[in-house]
């Protein structure tokens, strides 16, 4: 698959790896991918990204990316449907790391040894690669560009997601910024 990347979604893979060594994980994440895209200048997804405000909001996606991190990956719609039936999340997050120190359900490995050599990607971060070559395909794509990984990190059910559509990006505004309103409506790959 990765024979098919542009040398843009190469360089936002490579450059979520490098997010991930810098954060000290154990994994490159949808995160890490997230963070990479809004790095990289130029290309169909800065377009998207600048197009959609979240260039300039980069701090708010990374604090929501971190406050997701922070109740263990539960997404806010998550942590919605346990208030509903009477479950605080913060109050549970906040024992917890009262206990175990803080940071301690989302994987903090700041004080832990880094890990040598090339790190992995988790499940949910192959599974984005997976989809933004089923989105290429359905749009007839012959490449897997780095805006077929911004879609799919729209389209894929997650903490990133949910982020990304707090922030107004959607898989149908992201697709609309990126080609127009004759995009919408096209082939979304599921």
């Amino acid at each position: 698959m990765f024979e098919r990347f542009t040398q843009g979604a190469r360089a936002t893979v490579t450059g979520a790896v490098t997010h991930a060594e810098r954060a000290g994980a154990r994994s490159v994440t949808e995160e890490h991918l997230l963070l990479s895209l809004l790095d990289r200048p130029g290309g169909r997804s800065a377009f998207a990204l600048t197009a959609l405000g979240l260039t300039d909001r980069r701090s708010s996606l990374e604090t929501a990316c971190a406050e997701a991190r922070r109740r263990g990956g539960l997404t806010k719609a998550d942590a919605d449907a346990l208030a509903g039936i009477g479950v605080d999340v913060d109050a549970i997050v906040a024992r917890v790391e009262d206990a175990h120190g803080e940071g301690v359900l989302g994987g903090d490995r700041g004080n832990r040894r880094r890990w040598p050599g090339r790190r992995g990607f988790t499940g949910g971060a192959k599974r984005i690669l997976e989809k933004s070559l089923r989105i290429a395909l359905g749009r007839g794509d012959r490449f897997i560009g780095e805006e077929h990984i911004l879609l799919a990190l729209t389209a894929h059910p997650g903490t990133v997601a949910d982020v990304l559509a707090d922030h107004g990006a959607t898989y149908t505004t992201v697709e609309r910024a990126l080609y127009g309103a004759g995009g919408a409506g096209e082939a979304k790959a599921g």
